[in-house]
């Protein structure tokens, strides 16, 4: 008898996870602690890479829903100074190998190829521990508890699953994003939509850049990133909407007025989002009945790789699940084994881009990487 998968957390690489298991007939449970599907955002703009992300959606059987939430032209890239000046103008031209789509338009097309009642709501984790024979029990806030002997931790960077398995914990990465949207943006915000252009921008600085994305219906969501102390943020009040825009913004003075507008006329309360990130070579010693995926295992600032890496983790286990039935602890082996220096590398590599993007050769030294020229010495 194929063994119960229990997995906690249905984000996309919980979900890939259970969409590969139930496309080969093994038992699984999510648990998730929103309320429900809809109960919050859920984020904005994904490349989908063709190495990693979709892969993990063929193995789920998906790629002709995924094909069908390809936003088209958004993989047009601009490169910006702080002063305005394009330094880079890449448009669109299907080449790229990694379409965009909406974060919360994939998930919901991984919860539709679901059963009904594979993903249980309302179930936040207050608790795990472990039991005999390889086997965990699970307490929820709720008050009721599941018992399982094979456990998959898919609950993000703050995992409830980790502590079983490592000591690690998520450290301040020294950056943080603030997040603002700004909708219909060609008609109610001409000049930022015409700095924006069609795909995405970066307006990097050393320490510091301006980020955002075309989303449907001519959404600019965008990410302002600076380098401080959780204090300096602690000492703003986020929910004075102006005063807080006030103060991000001062940070930029100076900077072209059509890009700090992605800041300055934001639709919405402006939101922090603080970076952790956990070691780049966070790995553990096996421990039987239970693995993690995604953030949990390997929580890393931005760097493009996050949520694609969360998929083939759980495409991958998956597969390896199925691929050997009767010897779960065999399946998770591997998967670890394949999957601990596929972070690593990613990480080290999200480190090195992190510091192209805003180190002191910036922005000269990202234009470089993305036009295939020599990096400024």
């Amino acid at each position: 008898m194929k063994t119960p998968v229990t997995i906690i957390g249905a984000g996309l690489g919980g979900l890939v996870l259970a969409r590969v298991l139930h496309v080969h007939d093994i038992p699984v449970t999510v648990y998730e602690a929103e309320p429900s599907p809809k109960a919050r955002s859920q984020g904005g703009m994904l490349d989908i890479h063709e190495d990693n992300g979709q892969p993990a959606l063929a193995a789920a059987g998906l790629t002709g829903e995924f094909r069908s939430l390809i936003l088209e032209g958004r993989q047009a890239t601009r490169v910006l100074s702080p002063d305005g000046t394009v330094l880079l103008d890449e448009p669109d031209d299907d080449s790229g190998g990694r379409p965009e789509v909406q974060r919360g338009e994939l998930r919901q097309t991984l919860l539709d190829s679901l059963p009904a009642g594979t993903v249980r709501w309302d179930h936040k984790v207050s608790g795990v521990r472990a039991l005999s024979e390889g086997r965990h029990e699970v307490t929820f806030a709720n008050g009721t508890t599941v018992t399982t002997s094979l456990l998959v931790g898919a609950d993000g960077a703050w995992s409830r699953v980790r502590p079983l398995l490592s000591d690690a914990v998520p450290e301040y990465s020294g950056m943080s994003y603030v997040e603002t949207y700004l909708f219909d943006s060609d008609t109610r915000h001409p000049a930022a939509a015409k700095a924006a252009g069609g795909g995405s921008l970066m307006a990097p600085a050393p320490g510091t850049g301006i980020m955002a994305h075309r989303e449907r219906g001519d959404t600019l969501h965008t990410y302002v990133a600076l380098t401080k102390p959780l204090d300096w943020f602690a000492g703003i009040d986020f929910t004075d909407t102006a005063a807080a825009i006030a103060r991000i913004a001062r940070e930029f003075d100076g900077w072209a007025p059509e890009v700090t507008a992605l800041i300055t006329e934001t639709d919405v309360a402006p939101i922090l989002r603080p970076l952790y990130t956990l070691p780049i070579e966070h790995r553990w010693e096996r421990a039987a009945g239970v693995t993690l995926v995604g953030d949990a295992a390997h929580l890393a600032p931005p760097n493009g790789e996050g949520a694609n890496l969360a998929m083939l983790d759980g495409a991958e286990l998956g597969q390896a699940l199925a691929a050997h039935p009767d010897d779960p602890e065999a399946a998770l082996a591997e998967y670890e084994r394949a999957m601990f220096p596929r972070s690593a590398a990613a990480a080290a590599d999200g480190a090195e881009l992190h510091e192209l993007m805003f180190g002191d050769g910036s922005p000269q030294s990202i234009t470089a990487l993305l036009t295939g020229g020599t990096l400024p010495q």
